[in-house]
């Protein structure tokens, strides 16, 4: 409809379709380009049946992947005046050349993105991260989790500081993330092992001790049992499809399609 939004925080390419799905001789690929600087997917006469501003953006930071693990698969904001806004002023940014355009640009994506993740975490979404930050008790504690993966936390210390009771805690964060607490913190101390591991040369002890792990054969047992492949071979898998890594900030580049 007019004005949806649509994040999708990781994805290598995607699809799009009328409520009947096309087939393989009506998918088009190839875009004709427009003299306005637009793209023309299908015959270049006629009215578009749809018209869609597109862009993507790149986090040049290690810790990308981590965070793009913990979003859902697909944010869908429906309504949200802000974003349209905020999509034309990128769209105006992008054709009118103006000095500083990079900078403003990239100021203009970070606003966007917070707002859609935002905007996509109102109550009556799914389960997941974004409903469990728009609570803002369960906030408390989710915000304590990530902070200090490595403290022994319980589902009692962790209701405590979310000043809610232990079943009330444990109902509510179930609830809104669609987990519970415990597997939680096993899911946040796993991915940010496994961040560790492509990015950095510790040992797995030190690895361990940092997620919260006593000892190196616990954390392996737990890391074996969650990835299905022990940290060392992990580590040596995902260093052979490493990709070169870039340098920091993000950056965006929109383009419409019709």
């Amino acid at each position: 409809m007019e004005g949806d939004f649509v994040l999708i925080p990781t994805a290598q390419n995607f699809a799009m379709s009328s409520l009947l799905p096309a087939g393989v001789k009506d998918i088009v690929s190839t875009p004709i380009v427009l003299p306005n600087g637009e793209y023309r997917l299908g015959s270049a006469d006629g009215p578009p049946n749809v018209r869609l501003l597109l862009g993507y953006c790149v986090f040049r930071s290690p810790d990308a992947a981590l965070l793009a693990s913990l979003l859902p698969k697909l944010v869908h904001v429906r309504g949200v005046s802000r974003l349209a806004t905020l999509m034309q002023l990128v769209s105006d940014e992008t054709r009118a050349q103006r000095p500083a355009r990079d900078v403003v640009l990239e100021r203009l994506l970070e606003v966007l993105l917070i707002e859609a993740l935002r905007s996509g975490g109102k109550a009556d979404a799914a389960p997941g991260l974004l409903r469990g930050l728009t609570d803002e008790r369960l906030a408390v504690a989710i915000r304590r989790i990530h902070e200090s993966p490595d403290q022994s936390w319980t589902v009692t210390q962790l209701a405590s500081e979310a000043t809610l009771s232990r079943s009330v805690f444990y109902e509510r964060f179930g609830h809104a993330m669609g987990i519970a607490p415990m597997e939680y913190l096993l899911a946040w101390r796993m991915a940010l092992a496994k961040d560790l591991l492509r990015r950095e040369k510790a040992s797995i002890a030190e690895i361990a001790s940092r997620v919260g792990y006593s000892s190196a054969s616990t954390f392996s047992v737990a890391f074996t049992r969650h990835v299905g492949l022990p940290p060392a071979r992990y580590a040596r898998d995902t260093l052979l499809d490493r990709i070169s890594p870039v340098g920091s900030g993000s950056s965006v580049e929109p383009e419409s399609i019709v």
